[in-house]
C-alpha cells in the first residue's frame, strides 16, 4: 500500500510516498480502506522529531481516517466488512490502509461525506474529553476558546454552542474572529489589537468565563488565571507559546480555581473507546441534524502530504485540511 513516510525530522519536504505492506487486523481490530485523513498539528511536531510515536504505534503519520471497513479481527462485533466509519488512531492515518481499534471507531454521520468524517475524531475526542469531562462545562456556563480558527476551535465553539453554553473566542484577524461568531462565539476577540482578559471580564459583568481552552500556554496562563470565574477551570492541551508559566497561586486558592490538562494518544482503547460513545451519544445527533457541522478549509491528495503540512504551519487556514485518497 503506498504511505507517507517521514524521511527524517525536519521540514514538510521530508515527507515521502512510500511503500508498506497492508496492516492485518488483530484482536478487537478492523482494517479500514482509507478515503480520507485529518492532518493535525500532532503531525507537524511528529515530523520535526519533537513528538514521536508511542511504544507499539506505526510510525506514520496521521491520527484520524474515514473510509470503509475490509476486514476484521477477532472478537470484533459492532462492526462488519463495508461498514463506513471515521476513526481516531494513533498513527497510520497517512496510508491507504489503515488499522484500528473497534471501540475507537464511530460511523460516519449521516448527510456527510468521508472528506468531512475525516476532520472529526481528532478534534472531537480531544474537545469532548476536555472540556465536558476534565472541564466540566455546563449547559449556561461560559467557555473561552484559545485560537478559535483551529480545528480545535472550530469544534469547540460550535459544540459548547450547541449544548447551551456561551462562547467567546480568540483568533488572529478580523476574517478569522467573523467565522468564529459564525460558527457560534458570542463575542470573537482579535488577539493582535484586544486583550482577552478585558473583553470576557466586561462581556460577563465582571465574573469572568467559567471554562477556559488553552493550546497556547507559556505567558497566557496567569492572562487566563485573571479572565476566570471563581471555581473557574483552566484546561490545558498544547503548548505552543512555550511549556513554562509563573501565576499567582493566591488567586488560584482565593477563587477555588482549577487547573488541568491532558494529552490523548498515548491514552488506552478503553479510555478512547468511552469517549467514542459520549460522542455518539451527545454529539452525533447534533452532526446528523446540522446544528455542528464540520469547517473543511482545503484537501489535498495523499502525495502531496507536504503542502498540507505546510498550509498547516502557515495557520491561514480556518477549520480542518484533509488528505485525499
Amino acid at each position: 500500500m503506498r504511505v507517507i513516510e517521514i524521511a527524517v525530522a525536519g521540514g514538510p519536504d521530508v515527507l515521502r510516498v512510500g511503500n508498506r505492506p497492508k496492516p492485518v487486523a488483530g484482536a478487537g481490530e478492523v482494517l479500514i480502506e482509507v478515503a480520507a485523513a485529518g492532518v493535525n498539528r500532532p503531525d507537524v511536531m511528529q515530523r520535526k522529531g519533537m513528538y514521536p510515536p508511542p511504544p507499539g504505534a506505526s510510525d506514520i503519520p496521521g491520527l484520524e481516517v474515514a473510509g470503509t471497513v475490509v476486514a476484521i479481527g477477532e472478537g470484533v462485533a459492532l462492526l462488519a466488512v463495508g461498514d463506513q466509519v471515521c476513526a481516531l488512531v494513533t498513527g497510520g492515518g497517512y496510508a491507504e490502509f489503515c488499522i484500528a481499534p473497534e471501540v475507537q471507531c464511530l460511523p460516519v454521520p449521516r448527510g456527510l461525506t468521508m472528506i468531512e468524517a475525516a476532520s472529526l475524531p481528532e478534534n472531537y475526542f480531544t474537545v469532548w474529553t476536555n472540556v465536558f469531562d476534565r472541564g466540566r462545562l455546563a449547559r449556561g456556563e461560559s467557555l473561552l476558546v484559545q485560537g478559535g480558527s483551529s480545528g480545535i476551535g472550530v469544534s469547540a465553539i460550535q459544540i459548547a454552542h450547541a449544548l447551551g453554553s456561551r462562547v467567546f473566542a480568540t483568533a488572529g484577524s478580523p476574517a478569522k474572529c467573523t467565522a468564529c461568531e459564525r460558527l457560534g462565539a458570542e463575542r470573537a476577540i482579535n488577539y493582535r489589537e484586544e486583550d482577552f482578559v478585558e473583553v470576557t471580564k466586561s462581556a460577563t459583568g465582571g465574573h469572568g468565563v467559567d471554562v477556559i481552552l488553552d493550546m497556547i500556554g507559556g505567558e497566557y496562563v496567569p492572562r487566563e488565571i485573571a479572565a476566570l470565574a471563581e471555581e473557574g477551570r483552566l484546561v490545558l492541551i498544547s503548548t505552543m507559546g512555550g511549556a513554562k508559566a509563573e501565576i499567582d497561586l493566591r488567586a488560584v486558592m482565593g477563587r477555588r480555581l482549577s487547573i488541568t490538562g491532558s494529552t490523548l494518544r498515548a491514552r488506552s482503547s478503553e479510555f478512547k473507546g468511552g469517549i467514542a460513545r459520549s460522542l455518539r451519544a451527545n454529539v452525533w445527533p447534533l452532526l446528523e441534524s446540522g446544528s455542528v457541522k464540520p469547517v473543511v478549509h482545503a484537501t489535498f491528495p495523499l502525495e502531496r502530504a507536504s503542502e498540507a503540512h505546510r498550509l498547516m504551519e502557515s495557520s491561514e487556514h480556518i477549520g480542518k485540511i484533509v488528505l485525499t485518497l
